[in-house]
C-alpha cells in the first residue's frame, strides 16, 4: 500500500472542510483536503440559503448568488405572517448554487496551499499509541495510507471518522431532520424573502421553505422529524401535498433528499489527533436547520488551532480543546438556545403554535441580523412562553 504524509488529511470538502484546509494552509501547513464525490458540491443537500453573516468568511461572488433577499417570512398554521427584516439595508441573505459556492471554497484552499483530491473515499484511521494518526483511503481504485499529524472530520451527518476516531456519532431518529426538496420553475414566488412554514398539517415537528433563486424558479423543500417519518408520512409525502396545494402547475427540475443533525452539540469534537467540524460537529442550529455559517466559523477557528498544535508538536486532545473552548464560546450558545426553542416548539399543539405566532404577527425589524438576534427578538414578543431562553441567548 503507496503511503503518503501531510501535515493535515481533511476528509470532506464541503463549506467546513475546505475552511479547515484553507486557514491551515494559510498558515503554512502541509494539507490534503479529499473528497470521496467525482465533484466537489455534488450532490447537492442544502436548502441553499445563507445570511450576510458569511460574509465574515467568504467573499461574496455574483455568479454563485442567485437571489439576494431582503428578509424572511415565516407563516403560522393558520397563514399568520411574522415578517422579519433589517434596519437600513437592503439585503438579509443570499440563495446561493452550492455546486458553484462550495467549489469556490475548495479553490481558496487549493489557491491557499491546500492539495484538493477528488473521487478519495477515506474507510478507516490509522491509530498508534492512542492517536489517530491519518486515514486509509481508496483514491481512484487504488488504496492509500495518508499519514498526518491531525485528521479533520468534515464527513457530514453521523461522521464515519469521528467514529473511527473514538467518537460516537450516533444519532437517534427524534435528533434527525428527514429532508425533501424540488428545484422548481414556472412557479410565482416572492422574490425578496425566504418564506418559511409552520404546521403539523404541513411538516410534522419541522417547516417547509420556498427560498426564490430567480424570477419563477425557487428551492421548494420540507423536513420533518426522523421520530415521525413512516412509509406513508415521509418528507417526500408531505412535500407532495405541500407543492399540489401551493405550485400545482409549477415543474420540477431536480429531485434533492438528506438529512440534518438537530440534536445540538452534544459531545466533544476533539481527540488525539483528531478534530471534527459542520454537521460532523453537530454544528447546525437546530431550530433552523442552518449551517453554512456555523461550518465557515468552525473550519476557520479548527484551522487556526490546529496550526498551532502542529507547530508546538502537540496533537494530543487536551491541547485541541482549545477549538473545543473556541467555538462553544462563539457560537454554542446560539446553537443551545436553538435546541431548547426547537423543544419548545414541536412540544405546542395546532392551537398553541397558532397562539405563538399570533403574538409574534406583523413586521419585526431587526437593528442587525443574526441568528442570536433573531431570537431575542422572538423571545422578547412571546416572553411568557419562551422565558426559559432568556438566560441563554441575552
Amino acid at each position: 500500500m503507496n503511503e503518503e504524509n501531510y501535515d493535515v488529511v481533511v476528509v470532506g470538502a464541503g463549506p467546513a472542510g475546505s475552511l479547515t484546509a484553507r486557514t491551515a494552509a494559510e498558515k503554512g501547513l502541509d494539507v490534503l483536503l479529499i473528497e470521496r464525490n467525482p465533484e466537489i458540491g455534488v450532490p447537492v443537500r442544502c436548502a441553499e440559503g445563507v445570511t450576510k453573516e458569511i460574509e465574515q468568511f467568504v467573499e461574496i461572488e455574483h455568479r454563485w448568488v442567485c437571489a439576494a433577499l431582503k428578509g424572511m417570512i415565516l407563516y403560522g398554521p393558520d397563514g399568520t405572517e411574522v415578517r422579519l427584516s433589517v434596519a437600513d439595508t437592503e439585503e438579509m441573505g443570499y440563495v446561493v448554487d452550492r455546486r458553484l459556492f462550495d467549489k469556490s471554497l475548495a479553490r481558496k484552499a487549493a489557491q491557499a496551499g491546500a492539495e484538493v483530491r477528488v473521487k478519495t473515499q477515506a474507510f478507516g484511521v490509522i491509530h498508534e499509541e492512542g492517536y489517530v494518526k491519518g486515514v486509509y483511503a481508496n483514491a481512484a481504485g487504488e488504496n492509500i495510507r495518508i499519514r498526518a499529524d491531525v485528521v479533520v472530520g468534515a464527513d457530514g451527518v453521523e461522521s464515519r471518522v469521528g467514529r473511527w476516531g473514538g467518537i460516537d456519532t450516533r444519532l437517534s431518529l427524534a435528533d434527525i431532520g428527514i429532508c425533501a426538496q424540488f428545484l422548481m420553475c414556472d412557479i410565482e414566488v416572492n422574490g425578496d424573502y425566504f418564506e418559511t412554514y409552520f404546521g403539523e398539517h404541513i411538516a410534522p415537528k419541522g417547516s417547509a421553505w420556498v427560498f426564490p433563486k430567480g424570477e419563477d424558479s425557487a428551492n421548494v423543500g420540507l423536513g420533518i422529524s426522523g421520530d415521525v417519518s413512516t412509509e406513508k408520512h415521509r418528507a417526500l409525502d408531505y412535500l407532495n401535498a405541500f407543492v399540489t396545494t401551493k405550485f400545482p402547475n409549477g415543474e420540477i427540475l431536480a429531485e434533492i433528499y438528506g438529512a440534518v443533525p438537530l440534536s445540538g452539540p452534544v459531545y466533544e469534537t476533539v481527540a488525539n489527533g483528531l478534530v471534527l467540524v459542520g454537521d460532523a460537529a453537530r454544528h447546525v442550529n437546530p431550530v433552523n436547520g442552518g449551517g453554512i455559517l456555523q461550518a465557515l466559523k468552525g473550519g476557520a477557528l479548527a484551522g487556526d488551532v490546529i496550526a498551532k498544535a502542529v507547530e508546538e508538536k502537540n496533537v494530543s486532545k487536551r491541547r485541541l480543546m482549545e477549538y473545543e473552548r473556541r467555538w462553544r464560546r462563539e457560537f454554542g450558545r446560539v446553537l443551545a438556545a436553538g435546541l431548547k426553542m426547537k423543544n419548545i416548539l414541536v412540544g405546542l399543539s395546532s392551537r398553541e403554535l397558532t397562539h405563538f405566532f399570533h403574538s409574534l404577527a406583523g413586521e419585526i425589524e431587526l437593528k442587525e441580523y443574526s441568528e442570536r438576534a433573531c431570537m431575542k427578538e422572538i423571545v422578547k414578543k412571546n416572553p411568557t412562553l419562551l422565558f426559559s431562553l432568556l438566560r441563554m441567548i441575552l
